[in-house]
């Protein structure tokens, strides 16, 4: 889809599920003290709501969303429950209603309906809309219908619960691809048809899961079909494969948002501050081969990959890791070549001797065959070392 350099960028609101669907994954709990320093590192990102946790679920939960209710300045406090008054009345004591986006969960497939509720269709819209209109009626400002399973819902049931929850005052409509099961074609095509339903104020959320690995692209699809919102958590953790990466979308939105029309007032550098603080948390330890927060992403140790960077960073770094608060990391090993090896050289202040170069790379590079690497400084280390017994050798 082709866009004119003249059209305004539609900003793409960010509603992070880090603290409740990301906690929901085994081994990912949280105490309610680390809930809120997680919460105002996001916020601090420009994150627009910080879904706290699921009120009905805990006295945990329940005080993790008081103190972030009460902490938050800038983003508002969300909370996810249950079409049941007693559920809507605990998240009101505890998020209020001004700052408060209060999700409330909507069967969204027949295939739940038959195997998990073991009710009707009409049974299970109607209480969705009273659980709308109790929520209205207590003041709360932010409704949202939050269709669970919407993904493998059909028209026929999604549409008169879309259509009839918006009548009943629900602001915004989060579409969950719960399993993970579209490709991003389906996955677009379903956001177009919800967005033709409804009036243009009222807000469609993403909710993607990474079964498939295209929890990313489906959300960039849903942007290109209308949405206006989508639902991330930090690292992507969440249910089985986790959801759509906070730091994923918004390097995109930063880095390639005029190609889909969009763009996020999110910013990038506090992303991996959050990342370190979550890692603490839950005991999570970073992959090598993850976007933005990876050992690697930053990181090379081919020779020919290293021999352009040495000379202009951008062939092959597109990403600018300074800006997610990382750094570029030129490693040596056995896929390295010499070029690196005269970079030391330099960095050191030494001539760069071709000889002390072939020997190095011989006897201390080409051979490696356990994976291990130098970095940069232990590479210069090597290098003044050699230097310096060569030289004493020839004194």
């Amino acid at each position: 889809m082709l866009y004119q350099d003249d059209l305004p960028l539609r900003r793409i609101r960010i509603f992070d599920t880090t603290l409740r669907d990301g906690e929901q994954a085994p081994g990912n709990a949280m105490r309610p003290e680390q809930k809120l320093d997680i919460a105002l590192a996001l916020e601090s990102l420009g994150v627009d709501v910080v879904e706290a946790g699921f009120p009905s679920s805990s006295p945990s939960d329940q005080k993790a969303i008081a103190m972030v209710a009460s902490s938050l300045t800038a983003a508002a406090v969300g909370t996810l429950n249950r079409p049941v008054r007693e559920d809507i009345r605990i998240a009101v004591d505890c998020g209020g209603t001004e700052g408060h986006h209060l999700q409330i969960m909507a069967t969204g497939s027949e295939i739940h309906l038959k195997h998990k509720r073991g009710v009707e269709q009409d049974e299970a819209q109607a209480e969705v809309i009273e659980a709308i209109g109790y929520a209205k009626a207590l003041g709360v400002r932010n409704v949202t219908l939050a269709i669970e399973d919407a993904s493998r819902g059909t028209d026929q049931l999604l549409r008169p619960l879309i259509t009839e929850s918006v009548a009943a005052g629900a602001d915004s409509i989060t579409v969950a691809d719960t399993t993970g099961c579209l490709v991003p074609t389906q996955y677009g095509g379903l956001i177009a048809r919800i967005r033709s339903w409804i009036p243009p104020e009222i807000v469609v959320s993403t909710h993607c899961h990474d079964d498939l690995g295209l929890s990313l692209a489906n959300a960039l699809a849903g942007i290109e079909a209308g949405a206006d919102e989508v639902q991330t958590t930090l690292a992507g953790i969440g249910e089985r494969a986790g959801n759509t990466p906070l730091e994923e979308l918004i390097a995109v939105l930063t880095y390639n948002g005029d190609a889909i029309g969009a763009t996020t007032t999110a910013e990038p550098e506090g992303l991996y501050t959050a990342f370190e603080i979550l890692c603490e948390t839950i005991a999570l330890t970073p992959p090598r081969n993850k976007a933005i927060f990876g050992v690697n992403a930053f990181a090379t140790q081919a020779g020919i990959h290293q021999a352009g960077m040495l000379r202009a960073p951008i062939t092959y770094e597109y990403i600018e890791p300074v800006r997610f608060g990382r750094q570029r990391s030129l490693l040596v090993g056995r896929h390295s070549g010499r070029a690196v090896l005269r970079h030391a050289l330099d960095e050191l202040g030494l001539p760069v001797d071709e000889q002390l170069v072939d020997r190095v790379y011989t006897e201390q590079i080409a051979n490696r065959s356990n994976g291990e690497c130098l970095d940069l400084a232990g590479l210069s280390e090597l290098m003044l070392a050699t230097h310096a017994a060569t030289a004493g050798g020839a004194a």
